[in-house]
């Protein structure tokens, strides 16, 4: 089954280089706390990676 993930913005991105603000804007977050879930792939791994000192990420069976 493909796995998915669930992301949550938990820090801000206030005061962030432009490029950590696309990213997270990229995932589909806008506020703090809010929570979207992606499928699990390299793209999303990379993006999470990037800016992974701002987010909780946990890994879901779809």
């Amino acid at each position: 089954m493909a796995k998915k993930l669930e992301i949550t913005l938990t820090r801000s991105v206030i005061g962030r280089p432009e490029n950590q603000r696309v990213v997270v804007k990229t995932l589909g977050l806008r506020k703090m706390h809010q929570t979207v879930v992606h499928e699990d792939n390299a793209a999303i791994r990379g993006m999470v990676n990037k800016v992974s000192h701002l987010l909780t990420v946990k890994e879901l069976e779809a």
